[in-house]
Order: C-alpha cells, then sequence, then structure tokens
C-alpha cells in the first residue's frame, strides 16, 4: 500500500512512525513533511490547496490518507478525496464542524443533552461586553473558528475579558465569540476512533496547554503530554455513554456519518465528566504519547473506519505509560525564532524523538516553527517515563529552548492519592 500523511507537526511524525511499523504499508509519502520525516518518507510539496492534493494523490495512486491537523479537514479534504475515489482517514467538512465552529458544537451539545459548561454565542461586541458585566467573572471567552489551540482565554477579571472578546469580535473579517462559564476540576483528554456506528476510546491522556511551569503563562498548542491518565473505569463509561455517544449519534441524526478520531477535551468537575471542547483529529501532543502504547496496527484501524468496518474490533495496549515533552522555540507562541541551529543525537533505549517545527537548511537541521521536537519517555509506570525524557532532553536542547519541567505532575500526584 501506498500511504501519505498529511502535516508536518510532532503528530504527524508520529502517525508516520506508527505507519511504517504496519506490513501492508510498501511506500510512506508526507505532505508537507518536516526534517525528521524524511528517513521514513518522501516529503510531497505543498501549500495547503486541498484539491491539489488530491488530484496529486490519485495520480500518485496512494492507497490510503492520514490527516493530521485541522485546518485541511475543517477545509473539506476529506470530500475532496472522496470525489475522486480516495479513502481518507478523518471527518467530511461536515463532521469537522465540532471543531470549525465552537458555537455549532456547543449547539449541538445543546440538542443532545452533552454535559458541557453553560455558554452563550456573540457577534456583536457591545452585546458580549454586557452579558461580560452580567455574569462577571471568572468567565472563559473563546474564539468560535480555529485558532491552532491558542483561542481561548481563561479570564479572572473583566478587563482581560472584554479586551479577549474586542480582539475577537473586532477583526475586519469579523467574527463569532463563545463566552461560558468556568468550569472547576482536573482536565484530561479521551480520544476515540469511530466509523459513524462503533466507538472505541483510547486510554485517557493529558495535555498541558500552558507554556510554562505550574500551568501559568499563555495557551499554546500544548507543551506535554502523559498517557494513560488515571481515570477510574466509572468516569470513563460516563464519557462514553455520556459524551461520545450522544455526539456521534446526534451527529448522524442530522445526516452525517462521522469517521475518523474523536477527540474530547474534558474537565472532570464534581458532578462529572464535561465537555470543554471537541476536536475532529488526534491531538497533539497526546498522540505522541498513545500512539507508541497501541499495539494494533494503525494502518489497518485507519482502514476500517475509512471503510466502516470498526464493528468487532479490539484495541490493545502496551503495559506502561508514556510522557511526551515538547521542545519550543524561544518566542513561541507569539514570534517563534526560526533557523536555530539544531543537534539531535540518537535517543536512548525508552526515549522517541519527534520531530515538529524542524527542516533542513544548506545540509543543516533548523528550526523552522514554533513547537520544534517532541521528547518522549516510555517506561514502566508514568514515573520512570517522566525521567526518561528529561534524562534525554539535556542532550537535544537548543540555545533558548522553552519547555515545562512539570509535565505530568498532576497524575503522578492523583496516582499517589
Amino acid at each position: 500500500m501506498k500511504v501519505l500523511v498529511v502535516g508536518s507537526g510532532g503528530r504527524e511524525h508520529a502517525l508516520l512512525w506508527k505507519a511504517a511499523q504496519s506490513p501492508r504499508v510498501k511506500r510512506l509519502y508526507a505532505a508537507p513533511g518536516n526534517a525528521g520525516m524524511e528517513a521514513l518518507a518522501e516529503l510531497v510539496p505543498w501549500n495547503g490547496d486541498v484539491e491539489a492534493l488530491a488530484d496529486w494523490a490519485l495520480a500518485e495512486g496512494i492507497d490510503l490518507t492520514l490527516v493530521g491537523p485541522e485546518a485541511p479537514l475543517v477545509e473539506g479534504i476529506a470530500d475532496a478525496f472522496q470525489a475522486r475515489g480516495l479513502l481518507l482517514f478523518g471527518p467530511t467538512q461536515k463532521a469537522a464542524m465540532i471543531e470549525g465552529s465552537k458555537a455549532f458544537a456547543k449547539g449541538l451539545m445543546e440538542r443532545y443533552g452533552i454535559p458541557t459548561a453553560r455558554y452563550r454565542v456573540f457577534r456583536e461586541p457591545l452585546e458580549a461586553l454586557a452579558y461580560l458585566e452580567e455574569v462577571g467573572v471568572p468567565v472563559v471567552v473563546k474564539d468560535s473558528g480555529l485558532a491552532a489551540g491558542k483561542g481561548v482565554t481563561v479570564a479572572f477579571d473583566l478587563h482581560q475579558a472584554k479586551q479577549a472578546v474586542a480582539n475577537i469580535l473586532n477583526r475586519a473579517e469579523g467574527g463569532e465569540v463563545v463566552v461560558e462559564e468556568y468550569l472547576e476540576g482536573e482536565e484530561a483528554t479521551v480520544l476515540a476512533l469511530t466509523d459513524g456506528e462503533t466507538i472505541l476510546p483510547l486510554l485517557p491522556s493529558q495535555d498541558h496547554k500552558r507554556l510554562l511551569d505550574g500551568d501559568q503563562g499563555p495557551m499554546t498548542g500544548g507543551m506535554g503530554a502523559v498517557a494513560p491518565y488515571p481515570m477510574d473505569e466509572a468516569t470513563l463509561r460516563r464519557v462514553e455513554e455520556e459524551i461520545l455517544g450522544p455526539l456521534v449519534r446526534g451527529l448522524r441524526a442530522e445526516g452525517v456519518v462521522y469517521r475518523g478520531v474523536v477527540y474530547a477535551g474534558l474537565m472532570l468537575t464534581r458532578e462529572g465528566p464535561k465537555v470543554l471542547e471537541f476536536n475532529a483529529r488526534f491531538g497533539d501532543p497526546e498522540a505522541q504519547a498513545l500512539l507508541p502504547l497501541l499495539e494494533n496496527d494503525l494502518v489497518e484501524l485507519a482502514l476500517r473506519v475509512a471503510e466502516g468496518r470498526l464493528a468487532g474490533t479490539r484495541l490493545s495496549w502496551k503495559e506502561g505509560a508514556a510522557a511526551c515533552v515538547v521542545l519550543a522555540a524561544p518566542g513561541y507562541p507569539e514570534s517563534p525564532r526560526k533557523g536555530i541551529p539544531l543537534h539531535v543525537p540518537e535517543p536512548p533505549e525508552g526515549v522517541l524523538v519527534f520531530h515538529a517545527g524542524t527542516r533542513r537548511e544548506g545540509g543543516r537541521l533548523v528550526s523552522a516553527g514554533g513547537r520544534v521536537l517532541n521528547v518522549v519517555g516510555l517506561g514502566r509506570d508514568l514515573k520512570e517515563a517522566l525521567e526518561r525524557a528529561y534524562a534525554y532532553i539535556p542532550q537535544v536542547g537548543f540555545p533558548g529552548a522553552v519547555y515545562r519541567r512539570d509535565i505530568g505532575r498532576r497524575a503522578l500526584a492523583r496516582l499517589s492519592t
């Protein structure tokens, strides 16, 4: 089989690495890929045009395409490939609206009784500002559209909340803002594979969205992740029955068959799990922690999802845990420095390195984005996985590298109680 992976980040490198282990794969491609993916795949130049990529895939005889990032899904890459009779692992444009529009997702949750924070949607700044005066703080302000994981402001003072609303609604192209109640609890992620009928949850995981230790600093696309996150069976069952099931069935009732990965970003509150956000793809960096623990053939799973044959499939997981630590460029997330020389020595056993923002420049490896490298530690337990990741980081660090030193802290605390 010829398999194409779409994207250029750490998540896509992890997908490619996992796909390369499948005996079904004869040739791998990545569009546009990164420097770390060169060893596994042929890199295909791509400017983001989904129709052009679908034409190329048809001409090249691509048998299966795995899509990493949200933007091409929301732009309709699945529809473009399906129109040409090509198999693609990822939801259609309509299905991807669960991520493409937070307002749409909140409405869907309301219609099908999926537990989430109370909310209002606004397009007019004055209405939104008046509502903020009414409800006060703390409050959460979200850009309804795609914002690369950086469109959420958790405001603890009214000025900050109003500024966040103004930033979204005063753009020249207009905008839509979701204002919702602040939920207290522990954040966790449950990803699931679905073909629109069968739903297979993956191991629970936990992302670390803030830039700095102690959950300080600005929101990012994610600075690290651990898996499995310690979630009890009863809670996981509630996520399946009260959140994932109603979402997939609700979409189907509205004529939308969801095939791909559903990402449920959750707050584990005293009342139970509530949805913070839905995404239409693997999390980044959650995928980098989850995929090394998955024993199943990823390509076989993706085929079953894309062809609607997931019924009867069982997921198998390795014993132990994984921890991913993201190394970001100085200046991330606002204005990351590019072109920093990188040195990535061969990692020891129990450590993987997935490239994100990297490229070759005159034969040298240099940084090319905000999140540059992902160091994944694998261990018998989370403590060992974290120790392995952090022991390797000094060898691979680069001048001004930004990374958190407390990844997994909350999960370890939960395990010790």
